[in-house]
């Protein structure tokens, strides 16, 4: 199997070479005779392409079905082999393709080589230039990965496992037999959360490469926009997805009671989907006004950046992480020349392109006032990119020389907090508020026209999120400071409790605001949608779900986030823990009870289980769970132990309510036989689940859905310079939203009518791009 490993891989390198070979020269050649030979050459790399795609394919199907059948002739298939029984023992036995750093490396590539198949295949026949040169740049990236697995051996996934390791009988010996995926990353979620997050990885080099593919053919137009910004946003979804399913994994298995740590790995992985909020805006702006074009073009290249740099984190071995892998040299040179080459890419492109891809209309990238979509796109993303900047060298700060600030220190969840707090919630406040302003200025009365009916709905939600916090969560806060210990004091080092509650409160309002503004924006929508189309509104509602598919998704993934915003103030900020031993009487089997807040568990018995695999056992108590003297449920916390290893993972025993989870961990006994337990009361963490829901379907359905700009249109603006195409371009903006010149006297009848939710002064716009 090892041989048909790295025959796929000299295949792939080849095809890769070919590949790009044959672009360059075809796209040389076409410059003095579009339909000659050039035609063919370039052509030729379009399916060459194809070729490296099919090559890592047979690479992947080696190593699964390696894991699948138990084969071990392969080293990396015996160090990441699982051994797990169960309904999900296939899932876990398949995650061994990425649980390594080789096997993630094949499986990144496969997927980089998988998007480029789709951008070749929808090119064969058109023969773009612009889409030729972006498929060009992507492969010379695939090439950097292909080259690493196939000529360093500290990459190479199929190396063939040495005679010395296996007993006669052709089982495993020594050392060998021990190895295998850590216990630890046998969970569910785990054995998603990698895929996903590569699959985001590698989508993101499409914008990257199409933006890089704009610059050297000077095209300025939003045709290389319309054309990545749905890779973008599938990219964004999946990365979204995945560091989703890492928090339910981190909440259930590591024992913590928690979601978010901002452990290293997990911080890795928020930096590209940080950048690529900045990213999807300015796509936004891009299209709609012809703006922010070296905003876009920067952002796409910072995106594919971070996207390394948080590989570079979690493979260096500058930080440590219960999920992280090991180092490398040769794939952190890799790494490192990637990051260096994306970001000078695009300086140097803006450098030279810099008049080009200046705004479609003089002073478009200005904030002329502070009171206008303008500036709230600008500040969207010079929070996002400052923000991440200083998450990845707060990150690594612990490996920076002592004379740095933070160097030398590993930093504590309370000091990312104190930024990543009050930051998120100015954020999500310019969020809540841009879409009720105008492009340019906004006038006041037009604002209190938008603003007073959400405004309104938004107080009496928040008077009910007060009471609430009045009720219960602030009384919580104060019975924890009170009972004094480490927790008291990690809340105390986060601030004064005025500042502490302050932001809390403030945090609610905003988040009131953003509900209600996000859900009358896309109410306005559906109701311009039925005054234009007729019907009733459930079919105006399914007319914008389908035919305004970006402004829907769009508005409903706002929305999510004010939910999200709740969430996270309930369970992050107002945790009731509470750690102790429990007197347990093994000749009776009875154990006291243990009370937190409201709750009383009850002791029912204890059971060890070995399980089907013959390695794992499983120390289990029970516990009936009353609250205020009602019977609510029950719970089975467990220590899983790996008798090979000796290895121990916590399960948790969870009791969801709408407004609370009760966190149950058993961590063993001590040395007189009682029990460890750690229990927490986690409020609101329903919501955090809820919101990050309606998030993912807001983003599918922007993903998704019709755009309204056909390629056709698309490819014609291309044909023309900035000013002419410009005009054109806005023409063809305002007819898409079915923008109305007589509704620029009306900017709330316009702005519900936009496809991109902000297409308000879109007959405003073209009026004065005419008078121009």
């Amino acid at each position: 199997m090892s041989l048909f490993g790295l025959m796929g891989l000299l295949v792939s390198f080849a095809a890769v070479a070919v590949s790009i070979i044959c672009l360059v020269v075809g796209g040389l050649m076409r410059r003095k005779n579009p339909d000659g030979v050039g035609a063919t050459l370039t052509w030729g790399g379009h399916v060459a392409a194809l070729v490296s795609a099919i090559g890592l394919t047979a690479c992947c199907a080696v190593l699964v079905y390696c894991f699948m059948t138990g084969d071990t002739s392969i080293e990396y298939v015996v160090h990441y082999h699982s051994n797990a029984s169960g309904d999900f023992s296939w899932l876990y036995k398949l995650a061994g393709l990425w649980a390594g750093r080789e096997g993630s490396l094949l499986f990144w590539a496969w997927l980089i080589a998988v998007f480029n198949s789709v951008v070749a295949v929808r090119n064969m026949k058109r023969l773009e230039k612009l889409d030729s040169m972006a498929l060009l740049v992507s492969q010379i990236v695939l090439a950097a990965f292909v080259g690493v697995l196939l000529f360093s051996e500290s990459n190479m996934p199929f190396t063939a496992m040495a005679a010395s390791y296996f007993n006669a009988d052709g089982s495993l010996r020594g050392e060998a037999a021990l190895w295998g995926m850590n216990t630890l990353l046998e969970h569910w979620a785990m054995a998603i959360h990698p895929p996903t997050l590569f699959v985001g990885y590698a989508g993101l080099t499409i914008p990257f490469a199409y933006a890089i593919a704009a610059l050297i053919v000077n095209d300025s137009s939003k045709t290389w926009v319309v054309r990545s910004q749905r890779y973008a946003l599938f990219s964004w979804l999946f990365l979204g997805f995945g560091i989703g399913l890492g928090a339910v994994w981190a909440y259930v298995v590591l024992g913590w009671g928690g979601y978010w740590g901002w452990d290293p790995v997990e911080n890795a992985s928020l930096l590209s989907w940080l950048v690529g909020v900045a990213l999807i805006h300015s796509f936004t702006v891009y299209r709609q006004r012809g703006a922010f074009k070296r905003w876009s073009v920067m952002c796409a290249c910072l995106t594919l950046a971070f996207v390394i740099v948080g590989t570079f984190i979690s493979r260096s071995g500058l930080v440590q992480s219960v999920h992280a892998f090991e180092g490398d040299p040769v794939s952190l040179v890799l790494f490192g020349a990637l990051i260096i080459a994306s970001v000078l890419a695009g300086i140097v492109g803006l450098v030279v392109r810099w008049k080009s891809f200046g705004p479609a209309k003089a002073g478009a990238d200005d904030v002329e006032n502070m009171l206008s979509k303008d500036a709230a796109y600008y500040f969207n993303n010079v929070i996002m990119i400052v923000f991440t900047f200083l998450l990845a060298y707060m990150t690594i700060s612990s490996a920076l020389p002592a004379w740095m600030p933070f160097g030398g220190q590993s930093l504590s969840a309370g000091t990312y907090n104190a930024i990543a707090r009050p930051l998120g919630v100015i954020y999500l406040l310019i969020l809540a508020v841009c879409p009720l302003l105008s492009w340019g200025k906004t006038e006041g009365k037009q604002f209190w026209k938008r603003a007073r009916i959400p405004g309104v709905c938004a107080l009496v939600l928040f008077a009910v999120l007060m009471v609430y916090f009045v009720t219960y969560l602030l009384p919580s806060y104060d019975a924890m400071i009170a009972a004094g210990g480490t927790n008291a004091e990690g809340l105390a080092d986060e601030g004064p409790s005025w500042y502490y509650n302050g932001l809390a409160v403030v945090g609610f309002l905003v988040a009131s605001l953003l509900f209600f503004n996000s859900l009358f924006m896309l109410g306005r929508g559906i109701r311009a949608y039925k005054e234009k189309h007729g019907g009733n509104v459930f079919g105006a509602t399914l007319g914008m779900l389908v035919n305004r598919a970006s402004s829907f998704g769009g508005f409903l993934s706002h929305l999510a986030m004010a939910v999200i915003l709740v969430g996270l103030i309930g369970s992050s900020m107002y945790v009731t823990e509470k750690v102790a031993y429990v007197n347990y009487d093994e000749a009776a089997d009875t154990a006291e009870d243990f009370t937190i807040q409201d709750f009383t568990l009850k002791y029912t018995s204890n059971d060890i289980t070995e399980m089907e695999n013959g390695d794992d056992i499983l120390y289990t108590v029970n516990y009936d769970v009353y609250k205020d003297g009602q019977f609510v449920g029950s719970v089975s916390p467990a220590v899983q132990l790996v008798q090979s290893t000796q290895q121990q993972k916590l399960v948790a025993g969870v009791i969801s309510f709408p407004t609370e989870d009760l966190f149950v961990v058993y961590k063993g006994v001590n040395k007189d036989g009682d029990f460890s337990m750690d229990v927490r009361v986690n409020p609101l963490i329903a919501e955090v689940w809820i919101g990050f829901g309606l998030l993912m379907v807001g983003v599918v359905v922007a993903t998704l859905g019709r755009r309204g700009a056909k390629r056709k249109s698309d490819d014609s603006t291309s044909e023309t310079a900035s000013g002419v195409g410009n005009v054109q371009s806005l023409k063809q903006s305002s007819q898409s939203c079915g923008t109305r010149l007589v509704d620029a006297a009306d900017p709330a009848r316009s702005e519900g009518a936009s496809e991109d939710g902000a297409c308000e002064d879109g007959g405003k716009n073209l009026t004065d791009e005419k008078k121009a």
